[in-house]
């Protein structure tokens, strides 16, 4: 599997194009639709998704401090920061940062995470169909599945789970099985809603209920 900076970044800048392309045509009550990351609307998460793109390390732990610490309240200072009244201009930002390398201190696997996951959070409430090379999401989910929630990983949720992919049989930890398509098992260990019709097994719901 191709894991290195380039290749990375290669998938990274792609998602995020294709993501633009997918918005391009929202109307003002697609924009408004609530995504799967609780709270935020489709447009907040694209907002968010431009102030990561921008962030590098330094600007990454003065945000923190000026937060207090507090990741998630850094996340909606970003959002403000970064989040426009017509949503079309939020979306030609997003579209000027997609070719940025910058990362806050942090693997690189995140990047990853972050344009798959949100690219999911934003797509699926509106009946979208994201399509994303399966060595990234591979990566991805490997990633999810050896950190910590305090590292922003997805460790403890998959706990005495044992996540199989349905298409090869490979799998990952022990215990009760979850058997599903790796972009659904990498949606759900993140923390958002699955179908139960998606995820198979006898441990899916536990891993949906943990959702």
């Amino acid at each position: 599997m191709r894991n290195s900076a380039a290749a990375v970044w290669q998938t990274v800048h792609t998602e995020r194009r294709h993501l633009a392309a997918d918005l391009s045509d929202l109307d003002e009550t697609q924009w408004a639709v609530p995504s799967l990351c609780p709270g935020w609307t489709v447009h907040d998460v694209l907002a968010h998704l431009v102030d990561t793109a921008q962030t590098g390390r330094v600007s990454f732990v003065r945000d923190l401090l000026a937060a207090r610490m507090d990741f998630d309240h850094a996340n909606e200072i970003g959002i403000a920061r970064t989040r426009r009244d017509d949503p079309r201009d939020t979306l030609a930002a997003f579209m000027d940062t997609a070719h940025l390398t910058r990362t806050p201190p942090a693997n690189l696997a995140t990047r990853l995470v972050e344009a798959i996951v949100h690219g999911e959070d934003i797509r699926r409430p509106l009946g979208l169909r994201g399509s994303y090379p399966n060595r990234a999401v591979l990566q991805a989910l490997a990633y999810q599945l050896r950190t910590r929630v305090s590292y922003g990983g997805d460790r403890e949720r998959a706990a005495g789970l044992r996540l199989i992919d349905r298409g090869t049989g490979t799998s990952w930890g022990l215990g009760d099985d979850v058997e599903g398509d790796p972009l659904d098992l990498l949606v759900a260990v993140s923390g958002r809603p699955v179908g139960p019709e998606r995820l198979a097994g006898s441990g899916a719901h536990r891993l949906i209920g943990a959702a």
